[in-house]
């Protein structure tokens, strides 16, 4: 079968080395030279099931309004005439129950679960390599209050099945030895050790040549102006897709442009609630391999992962609602800079970090959007926010299972456009 994918971003790649490996024709369209140089360019590095939890949840419109005070703030909206953002907001807003939280965290921690399993037996097939860990995460409360909240997601936890340990200030320093200079600062964490981490960039431009082998053909420079779809002359689906390079057609179509996708299929009748949320990082040069995170330490308060990938620390945070504004926000740097010096003083030099940003594809619900539509031959694969990384490998074998007419290895439920009426 002949497939055409739009986007070659983690989750675009990943789509297509699991097609080409079962055996179809894929070709990628993207817009920029080369692979990962959007969203999946510059992310915090977490390979991270266990931490994969909707923003939406109780008592997080009150938090937010506290975070938008504080001086580091994890979170940014900048007021804009937007019906798509108060739409996308007043739909999170709805998600904020107990609830819902638990069915939105059960839905992504399932595929992400899958995901891992996924992405180890890649590494076994392949020997990929990304300046990969697999020493675990940990989440650092600074606070004891933070440590006692919890309560609920390690119930949650249980119930999936993935391991975790909630350690006192003493009982974080065996994994992440550095800390001991600066333990007064924190009281505890939750430490999920089966989780990885890596750079998601060096990932995907690996993974998009070993796709490459398998017969994926990549159109770089392709700048994608609509989809085709001609219902009224009793054609069932897509006819092709229209790029400034001419029509290209195949027998199925997989949307993975992130928080590009909406706008893209709203003109077939497909209301897709992705939002931009633009995310930050640095990446900093290790000077003291000793003073360095081990692995990734997700600072709770300030929602700033700092994340260890070879010789260079990445620094990954803040959400701003902004649309899709790129541009560098120095004081968003100020935050991601205050957190790595503030937990790993010895660590890196800021004063030499590289500064980026790109745009998460959130729901409002935290969950992605994969698998098909109302249109017979287009699929979706959107909208993972922060967790693009993390779900790259599992979407990738779902969606490959799905265009083949197989099962998924797992539920698909609430997983699909559907939940939204789409």
């Amino acid at each position: 079968m002949q497939v055409l994918i739009l986007g070659s971003g983690v989750i675009g790649t990943s789509v297509a080395y699991y097609l080409a490996r079962a055996g179809h024709e894929v070709t990628v369209l993207e817009r920029q030279p080369a692979p990962a140089l959007e969203t999946s360019f510059g992310n915090a590095g977490e390979v991270s099931p266990g931490y994969s939890a909707p923003w939406a949840g109780p008592g997080v419109p009150v938090k937010a309004i506290k975070w938008m005070l504080m001086q580091h703030s994890p979170l940014v909206v900048k007021p804009m005439l937007d019906p798509a953002m108060w739409r996308w907001g007043l739909s999170m807003l709805l998600n904020c129950t107990q609830a819902r939280y638990e069915l939105n965290k059960g839905r992504m921690v399932r595929l992400a679960e899958y995901s891992r399993d996924c992405l180890k037996a890649l590494r076994a097939d392949t020997g990929i390599q990304y300046d990969e860990r697999m020493q675990g995460t940990l989440q650092l409360f600074r606070t004891q209050q933070q440590l006692d909240g919890t309560a609920k997601d390690v119930e949650v936890l249980k119930a999936s099945g993935v391991p975790y340990q909630v350690l006192d200030r003493e009982g974080c320093l065996p994994y992440e030895p550095a800390l001991a200079e600066v333990k007064e600062k924190f009281v505890g964490g939750l430490r999920l050790p089966g989780d990885e981490t890596g750079d998601c960039f060096k990932f995907t431009q690996a993974l998009a040549k070993l796709a490459e082998a398998e017969g994926v053909t990549f159109r770089f420079g392709v700048n994608i102006q609509a989809i085709e779809h001609d219902a009224a002359k009793g054609v069932n689906g897509v006819t092709a897709v229209r790029t400034d390079q001419g029509n290209f057609t195949a027998d199925r179509y997989v949307v993975a442009l992130g928080s590009y996708s909406p706008a893209l299929v709203k003109p077939l009748g497909i209301d897709l609630p992705v939002y931009p949320v633009k995310g930050f990082s640095i990446t900093v040069p290790i000077t003291d391999a000793a003073g360095a995170p081990e692995s990734t330490v997700m600072d709770e308060t300030f929602k700033v992962a700092v994340t260890r990938l070879g010789d260079r620390i990445r620094v990954g945070g803040t959400a701003q609602l902004s649309g899709f504004d790129l541009a560098l926000n120095p004081r968003r740097r100020d935050t991601l800079e205050h957190v790595v010096t503030d937990l790993f003083p010895k660590g890196g030099n800021v004063r030499d970090a590289s500064f980026w940003t790109g745009l998460r594809p959130m729901t409002p619900d935290g969950t992605p959007v994969i698998g098909a539509t109302r249109i017979p031959n287009l699929m979706l694969s959107t909208g993972h926010g922060t967790l693009g990384w993390t779900m790259a490998a599992g979407t990738g074998r779902v969606m490959a299972d799905l265009v083949a007419g197989k099962a998924p290895e797992i539920d698909m439920e609430g997983l699909t456009v559907a939940r939204y009426g789409g």
